[in-house]
């Protein structure tokens, strides 16, 4: 019998299709991607979204302007402190109120540890989605410090909803202080730890250096903002280029890297914990006295007209823009989430690559999927 040949002209390759997720470990949240693949490479990207749609802009309309920051919570639940003062600037620009300088210290220091807590359960999860599981507990036990900071406080964990227009809800705890330089001294000494167990990994490193690159030119075409953006070269941090609150009065870093790939923008949101630490060494023995709140109607109408305000949140610039007609409820409100541009630049950076690269790019984009499909 005579064997038979099979030639490379004799095998028909074709493309074919996987859905990752809605319910996928790696998509953190209710996010799909249908992926077209030629074997293991992504050539194609395609998300899915709407699974966790709640239409909260057009409940905007029907609220008033206290009650809309509760909503903002509910998007990057990760940076809920920061999502809720952005409702509050605008609310206060509109108002022509100006707050107390110790308003807008506790906003600020607020912010920094909502962002330190967002970027530790950002590396653990990191970790956890190329095999390091261990992060996972170092991260969540340093978070947990901030949890209790944040408790005591504002009496929550995540969804705070401690800002309001004209100050905070409450003053600050007898104890806030001293638990943030405690936290300081601690953070000083773990993150080192951090870069032992994970950063200098060779099997990490091989996973993250080259892989997800995504060009400087590629992340301004899509609107990427924040972490993602400022890793391929860009400076777009909104505490540095409009400052609010009490950021023009410390002194810190924009970090940023060039190279756009999976480490440099996991190198990114590592350097900026330091900087928050930096943010808040300056600014916790310096509490300014005074009042937590300044004197606001109950029932607040803005003048008719057109306002917009951004902060810089854990994954870059959340924008609050609001259409008055002058009534208690706004004529139109539009969220712009940092996380729904992010994923486009995703559907870039991700393409070329192995699925578990993907899984990699991923998590280095640190999507909180109600941030993105609201």
């Amino acid at each position: 019998m005579s064997e038979q040949v099979i030639t490379h002209s004799d095998i028909k390759f074709q493309e074919y299709f996987l859905n990752m997720g809605p319910q996928h470990p790696a998509t953190h949240g209710v996010l799909r991607l249908i992926l077209t693949l030629d074997g293991e490479e992504v050539v194609g990207i395609e998300p899915d979204l709407g699974y966790i749609h709640r239409g909260i802009e057009k409940m905007c309309e029907y609220d008033t302007y206290r009650q809309i920051i509760h909503l903002t919570d509910r998007f990057d639940y990760l940076s809920s402190h920061m999502n809720n003062e952005a409702v509050c600037l605008a609310v206060e620009k509109a108002l022509e109120v100006e707050v107390t300088d110790r308003i807008k210290v506790i906003r600020t220091m607020m912010d920094e540890l909502t962002r330190i807590a967002s970027h530790l359960l950002w590396w653990g999860v990191m970790g956890m989605d190329v095999g390091a599981l261990t992060t996972f507990m170092y991260a969540f036990r340093d978070r947990e410090m901030i949890n209790e900071i944040m408790e005591k406080t504002t009496g929550a964990r995540l969804t705070m909803s401690y800002n309001i227009p004209g100050g905070v809800m409450f003053d600050l705890h007898k104890d806030f202080q001293k638990d943030v330089k405690n936290l300081i001294a601690h953070m000083r000494k773990v993150l080192p730890e951090y870069d032992r167990l994970l950063t200098g990994n060779v099997i990490f490193q091989r996973r993250m250096k080259g892989i997800g690159t995504l060009s400087k030119e590629d992340a301004v075409n899509y609107g990427a903002t924040g972490p993602v953006a400022r890793a391929s070269g860009i400076s777009c941090d909104t505490r540095k280029h409009e400052p609010y609150s009490a950021y023009n009065r410390v002194k810190f870093n924009e970090v940023i890297e060039t190279a756009g790939d999976n480490l440099a923008r996991y190198q990114v949101r590592m350097q900026e914990m330091y900087e928050s630490l930096d943010i808040l060494e300056q600014l916790v023995d310096n509490i300014p006295e005074g009042d937590y709140q300044v004197a606001m109607r109950n029932l607040i109408k803005l003048p008719k007209g057109e306002f917009y305000q951004s902060v810089e949140t854990a994954r870059g610039e959340f924008g609050v823009f609001i259409v008055s007609d002058g009534k208690k409820n706004p004529y139109r409100v539009h969220f712009r989430s940092p996380g729904f541009n992010n994923l486009n630049a995703l559907l870039k950076a991700g393409l070329g690559g192995k699925i578990a690269d993907l899984v990699a790019t991923m998590s280095t984009f640190d999507f909180v999927i109600p941030d993105i499909d609201r």
